[in-house]
């Protein structure tokens, strides 16, 4: 997903809730980094919910949603969830990086964005320990769009029921990123 696209489901779902957007899946990224690299951009679909009405997510999820026409128009879609979904840091809220996206031709309205800082967001994959959450972070080590000491603070941060895989994951992580590429 590019960021144009993101934009766009961002748009799409402040018009719908009439809320703020906060963008916690892998395409969070995508506030820090426009052009991230494409390793950390497979995915086509954005994890988001209404900053204050959380439970309205369930309104994105079905009009952007897997398998919805606007997924089925566009090849992208969003995945509406809830704020205790990812297992980011503690203190990650006072992190989020804000971006307004201005009225346009298309949009009358701006759309207000707030997006996981890339440390939070690869901790919260880390702790999640799937193995395509440890390869993201891998990426994001590799390229060096996350500081590996702020990675081994924050796994003190995670929710002690978390703090083990997110330990174990970030070690698999660090040590995969560090092996020279094959080939």
């Amino acid at each position: 997903m590019k960021i144009e696209q993101l934009e766009h489901l961002i748009r799409a779902a402040a018009e719908i809730t009439g809320d703020e957007i906060v963008v916690i899946g892998s395409q969070a990224i995508l506030g820090e980094i426009h052009d991230a690299p494409e390793a950390l951009l497979e995915s086509m679909e954005a994890d988001l919910f209404p900053k204050y009405q959380p439970a309205r997510a369930i309104e994105i999820d079905g009009v952007l949603g897997d398998g919805s026409s606007f997924h089925e128009q566009f090849g992208y879609y969003a995945h509406g969830i809830g704020p205790e979904t990812p297992v980011p840091p503690a203190g990650w809220e006072s992190r989020l990086k804000r971006i307004v996206f201005a009225p346009n031709k298309l949009w009358k309205e701006p759309a207000i964005a707030w997006f996981l800082h890339p440390d939070d967001l690869v901790l919260a994959k880390l702790a999640a320990g799937r193995e395509q959450d440890v390869s993201y972070a891998e990426a994001a080590i590799r390229e060096e769009l996350v500081d590996i000491d702020n990675l081994h603070r924050g796994v003190e941060l995670i929710p002690e029921t978390h703090r083990t895989t997110a330990r174990t994951s970030l070690e698999r992580a660090v040590a995969a990123a560090r092996r020279p590429p094959r080939g």
